[in-house]
């Protein structure tokens, strides 16, 4: 077995296609195709389920992508701490990143700074909900990521708090209120965010004892500020979330206070702090800094 084939594995996997998995290690189908049962061959199982259109992992292959994952990452810690010995001259770092609050909020200026210190490290980003980039970084697919705190399962590191705030259609009995209450809100239709804010929210309600009147969903946060724009209902989001002017389209939204006020920190994760590259290290020690300037 070779770091190579691990690699190769990890990428079928990730991309669930041999083609793609080849243009991104920038190889050919059949070098890829060759990896993959060489490996398989050396491990005498079947990993892969081949199909027309796309692949599946076995049932031991998804369990050995893990180990494959956590193989890759050491050899990839060894390498940046050698690097880290020459001035981090090169080296890899995966970012999990989930809706506006990281994605727009916080990692531009970070990447900013890092890209300063440290241009020659690649940097890769994936994009999901928060829940994803802590199932991401449990799977070794990115090395630290932003999540939603607390977050118990993980190492982490608080860059800030915003506010959960009430979302309205402008023209809403309650858009002259200072402040909106949850049981005012569930008198209203009620639109359920989907994404980061989503098990937040829930909590919230089960925690005061009460039930949204939920009539619409929305996974994405310009659906969901679009319908409140259209009066098809209120819901609550997070201020960091929002763009930082409404979108205007059938007509506008305004933003209220909740009460009592509800908190939302956000932060910086890691599987095992111990374990963090240097390049994962430098990250999060720009990150905090800059949240403490």
């Amino acid at each position: 077995m070779t770091l190579t084939q691990l690699e190769v594995f990890a990428r079928v996997a990730e991309l669930r296609g041999f083609t793609l998995a080849a243009t991104r290690l920038h190889i050919s189908q059949s070098a890829v195709s060759h990896a993959i049962k060489a490996l398989e061959q050396e491990m005498g199982v079947e990993l892969i389920h081949r199909h027309q259109a796309a692949i599946e992992l076995t049932d031991i292959g998804a369990q050995l992508l893990l180990r494959a994952r956590e193989i890759l990452g050491l050899a990839e810690t060894m390498r940046q701490e050698a690097a880290d010995a020459r001035g981090m001259k090169r080296g890899t770092l995966r970012i999990g990143s989930f809706g506006p609050s990281s994605s727009m909020r916080l990692l531009p200026r970070i990447l900013e700074r890092y890209r300063q210190r440290y241009p020659n490290i690649e940097i890769r980003i994936d994009e999901g909900t928060d829940q994803e980039v802590v199932s991401w970084l449990q799977e070794r697919r990115v090395d630290v990521g932003f999540v939603v705190l607390p977050e118990d399962k993980l190492d982490t590191f608080t860059l800030c708090e915003d506010q959960m705030v009430a979302i309205l259609p402008a023209n809403h009995a309650l858009a002259t209120a200072p402040s909106v209450s949850l049981e005012a809100l569930c008198r209203e239709p009620f639109i359920m965010t989907e994404a980061g804010s989503g098990p937040l929210l829930e909590r919230l309600f089960s925690s005061q004892k009460r039930v949204p009147n939920v009539l619409h969903r929305s996974a994405q946060l310009i659906s969901t500020l679009a319908m409140v724009e259209m009066g098809y209902g209120v819901s609550i989001l997070a201020e960091q979330a929002l763009p930082e002017r409404p979108l205007r389209q059938a007509g506008s939204y305004v933003t209220k206070p909740l009460d009592p006020p509800v908190k939302r920190s956000v932060g910086l994760a890691v599987l095992n702090e111990g374990h963090a590259s240097p390049a994962t290290k430098a990250f999060i020690e720009i990150a905090t800094g800059l949240q403490q300037g």
